[in-house]
């Protein structure tokens, strides 16, 4: 179990050593031959530990940075439950008034390590909070929807964000092949190449769960949920030529302003809400629930206030507190539940596999990581295991020692169904409805400046695009949307619509 004092710097005045403890005099001394040329000195010798430990060490400091959401930054804060949603769910961080320590680590997806924060693109908005019933993550993105519904097509859309295999750059004819070839994308790209795809920093963006979660109550009855996570400071932005312009200036802008502000006192803040919907009222959505490309009307199923996340900490140290935090919307407790979504039923293996590959598969032990509340059950072993792997108790389910088992919220109510004696193929298939949404978003939410300034992002990156062919069809996908959007992008690009 973690000490309270886990994420501070330590003491100010320590005695340099050894990686294994022991008093060393000075950092810059190696061991070599008495008698050598002086200004140069003897032959070093493989016996001095401190100086072979110091470069075996060096050569292993950079651990995989992550596929995606390799560029980012964090801070520490509290999660609390201002309003009683016991009707919904029985978990304990919900209960009005409880304050639940969190982390919170903002992200770009496509970019690496040392890319731009103001680079068009998805933000990660992932939460850690550490309650009295182990780890919840919410693992949301800045935006409501994403690019697809189908969890196989995934590694191939984030290839065709990354780098060509061939010239090891980024390739808006990848970009626009994949995009033109999978229409359902167009929602998130109506809003990527919108005002909201370079936020004006960490705290003026919103977060959603994107997914359907279910919430179950102390009674077992559950309710499809969506997670909004909304800015108390307002969403504002970046155009295309400010966020390029300080892309060269200070590529790390939105990072060093969460942490000058947390300094400074000025603590950004979210009021966490949720949207409820029924089984029988998703039976009955005009779309599938299951369905990562679609909204859910807020005048139909209008936000229900939860709590208030604040951030007033930044890390000690950002390798440890940011580099190594881990998430996953696998990581939940009682009360919350994923829903049947492929997608998110896919990510429940990817995200904890990635980090077993990335920091070892005792990456739960790394104090970020570790959950406030005592661990106890079968696991014991492997690379990493540095919390005393559970002591003497037996690695079994034992009758000697027994361990103690909750029980799960009595006369729990049936979920969906899932159904395992037929196996099909599926892969879903664009319809009409799948544009009446981005639709609404160019007729109802942008104004005449948005939708000038959408025409012009679109049309500045897709002109890079090598294959006419490819432009084309994206602009039929436009046009499907709204004819003003392939006409007005094709007139800028010299391609007929």
């Amino acid at each position: 179990m973690p000490s309270a004092e886990v994420f501070s710097s330590g003491p100010e005045a320590v005695a340099y050593t050894t990686s294994n403890g022991a008093p060393y005099s000075e950092p810059y001394e190696a061991q070599r031959v008495k008698g050598g040329n002086k200004p140069i000195g003897g032959p070093l010798l493989l016996q001095d530990f401190h100086h072979i430990d110091l470069l075996a060490h060096f050569d292993r400091e950079r651990i995989p940075e992550r596929v995606v959401h390799a560029k980012g930054g964090g801070a520490h804060g509290v999660f609390e439950a201002t309003h009683d949603i016991s009707d919904l769910s029985c978990a304990k961080l919900f209960e009005q008034g409880k304050k639940t320590p969190l982390t919170l680590r903002f992200s770009t997806v496509g970019g690496e390590s040392g890319s731009a924060d103001t680079a068009r693109d998805p933000r990660g908005f992932a939460i850690k909070m550490r309650t009295e019933e182990g780890n919840l993550d919410w693992v949301f993105n800045n935006t409501p929807i994403f690019f697809l519904r189908d969890p196989a097509k995934f590694p191939h859309f984030i290839h065709t964000q990354k780098r060509d295999p061939q010239t090891h750059l980024k390739d808006a004819t990848m970009f626009w092949d994949y995009l033109s070839q999978n229409p359902e994308s167009v929602h998130q790209v109506m809003i990527l190449m919108g005002d909201r795809g370079i936020p004006k920093g960490h705290a003026f963006q919103h977060g959603y769960s994107g997914h359907t979660f279910k919430f179950v109550n102390d009674k077992g009855e559950w309710h499809y949920v969506q997670v909004h996570v909304r800015s108390d400071q307002g969403v504002d932005f970046y155009t295309q030529e400010d966020g390029v312009k300080l892309a060269g200036e200070n590529p790390d802008i939105h990072n060093q302003e969460l942490f000058e502000s947390i300094e400074a006192g000025k603590f950004p803040s979210w009021t966490v809400s949720v949207q409820t919907m029924t089984q029988e009222q998703a039976e009955n959505f005009r779309h599938s629930v299951f369905d990562l490309t679609k909204v859910w009307p807020h005048s139909d199923y209008p936000l229900r206030p939860v709590g208030k996340i604040t951030l007033n900490k930044n890390p000690s140290n950002y390798f440890a507190e940011i580099e190594q935090v881990a998430f996953s919307p696998s990581h939940l407790v009682p009360g919350i539940e994923p829903s049947a979504d492929p997608v998110l039923q896919s990510r429940l293996f990817s995200y904890p596999d990635t980090h077993r590959h990335r920091l070892g598969v005792n990456y739960q032990q790394i104090p970020v990581n570790a959950p406030l509340v005592p661990v106890a059950n079968f696991q014991r072993d492997g690379f990493m295991a540095v919390n005393g792997n559970q002591g003497s108790r037996p690695n079994y389910q034992s009758s000697v020692k027994p361990l103690q088992y909750s029980k799960r919220p009595t006369t729990a109510v049936a979920h969906e169904a899932m159904a395992a004696s037929q196996i099909e193929h599926f892969l879903s298939q664009v319809d009409d409805k799948d544009f009446e949404q981005p639709r609404a978003l160019w007729e109802k939410v942008f104004d005449a400046a948005a939708k000038e300034r959408f025409i012009n992002n679109v049309s500045g990156h897709i002109s890079g695009c090598a294959d006419k062919n490819i432009i084309k069809r994206q602009l039929a996908v436009f046009a499907r949307v709204h004819p003003d959007i392939a006409s007005g992008i094709g007139a800028k690009v010299g391609v007929s619509a």
